[in-house]
């Protein structure tokens, strides 16, 4: 209770990158961090996310802030650095960044091939497809908001695959607005083989944690960044396999 009712932690983490990268499992190791936690994917954030992107990026992160700053009022968890995998994020990074300007964000990127074979096996871009997600935002072929305006015709009429690696690509690139200076890239495929390399092998943010240890095994991982005193080398990861999350 009293977490919830202290002065909101303003460095949030933003868990970005295309579904089926890996984000839930990257922002359920971060997550489970002594101070942190798992904010998942706000619902309403997410489902306001395709409207803030046609509106002026200080307008949105006026929303964005009073969005996320009431979901953690009401979850009384405040005080603890929130951890939000929204995948759609991405779209709105630029706003997310000025509406909480200590924040980070961690890219979960994939191998294209593997999203869009994850992405087929879920079927939510596909033809025919029906239902709607946690947000309320439906699944299938029509158009999603991060189609380009004039290519809108030709989504709805690709193919499931091509509709899938259309996904992959805009997510991606989406990502490109984030201050690089607040910005780690993760690879989901050097986590899943070879986790101490890829802690080791990039910088950290300026802003670092004072050191700690984890409190569980699976959230031993390459965010050394997060907690550079964990000796990694003397560390397993449990490695996300197939469950690369939404």
């Amino acid at each position: 209770m009293r977490a919830g009712l202290k002065a909101q932690d303003e460095r949030i983490v933003f868990v970005v990158g295309s579904p089926r990268s890996g984000t839930t499992f990257l922002a359920g190791a971060i997550a489970s961090l002594p101070g942190f936690v798992d904010l998942g994917e706000v619902a309403a954030f997410k489902a306001a996310i395709p409207e803030l992107t046609d509106v002026p990026a200080d307008e949105a992160s006026r929303r964005i802030r009073r969005i996320l700053s009431l979901a953690r009022r009401l979850g009384l968890v405040g005080a603890l650095r929130g951890v939000e995998q929204t995948p759609e994020a991405a779209f709105v990074v630029r706003a997310a960044a000025l509406a909480f300007p200590q924040a980070l964000f961690v890219h979960a990127v994939r191998d294209g091939r593997d999203v869009v074979c994850s992405l087929l096996e879920r079927g939510w871009l596909s033809k025919g497809r029906g239902g709607r997600d946690d947000a309320g935002l439906p699944y299938g072929s029509q158009p999603r908001f991060w189609v380009e305006p004039e290519r809108a015709a030709d989504f709805a009429a690709a193919s499931d695959a091509r509709r899938a690696a259309w996904a992959w690509r805009r997510y991606l690139t989406a990502v490109a607005a984030t201050p690089p200076e607040r910005l780690h890239e993760v690879r989901y495929e050097q986590l899943s083989t070879e986790p101490e390399s890829d802690a080791e092998s990039k910088p950290a943010p300026a802003e670092r944690l004072a050191p700690m240890k984890p409190r569980s095994s699976e959230i031993r991982v390459a965010l050394r960044f997060f907690v550079p005193s964990v000796n990694m080398a003397a560390v397993k990861l449990a490695r996300p396999g197939s469950s690369a999350g939404s």
